[in-house]
């Protein structure tokens, strides 16, 4: 039997934050508003990181994620998260690397459920910002960015 998920939520830039805590690791990110305050210590400390990284002091997190998703997906997570705070990557960048075609990673970008923790957000199309699944689209990428410091490159 598994432990019922529990909910870490903080305000963002971009409206309210949710993550979903199940099975000892950060399941989920959405935008979305949650009654009432983190109920395990987990989430309490998911809560207090993406809290920090709002207010631009904290770069990374040091969270246990489960993202779930195939071995191409998660291999495709962890270059993800090997992309510093600021810097961003190409679609094609990361399809070379991976070898695949960059619509793939386009997909498995939209399909991201630990968006922030895993930063899609990061990634860019060759000549723009390519999409972005969160509530916001685009709108909210670009928040993350500016946040992140990486605003010259949306120039």
């Amino acid at each position: 039997m598994t432990d019922a998920p529990a909910f870490a939520c903080v305000d963002s830039p971009a409206g309210p934050v949710r993550a979903t805590v199940e099975g000892g690791a950060v399941t989920a990110i959405d935008w979305a508003a949650c009654d009432g305050p983190p109920v395990t210590p987990l989430a309490q400390e998911v809560a207090r990181q993406l809290a920090a990284y709002f207010a631009g002091e904290r770069k990374d997190f040091d969270l246990p994620l489960n993202p779930g998703g195939s071995a191409f997906q998660r291999a495709f997570y962890d270059i993800l998260t090997a992309i510093p705070y600021g810097e961003t990557r190409e679609y094609g960048e990361i399809a070379r690397q991976m070898g695949v075609p960059a619509q793939a990673v386009g997909q498995a970008c939209g399909r991201n459920p630990i968006p922030i923790m895993i930063p899609c957000h990061r990634v860019l199309g060759a000549a723009g910002l390519g999409g972005f699944s969160a509530k916001g689209g685009v709108e909210t990428k670009v928040m993350l960015l500016r946040l992140e410091g990486a605003a010259s490159l949306l120039i």
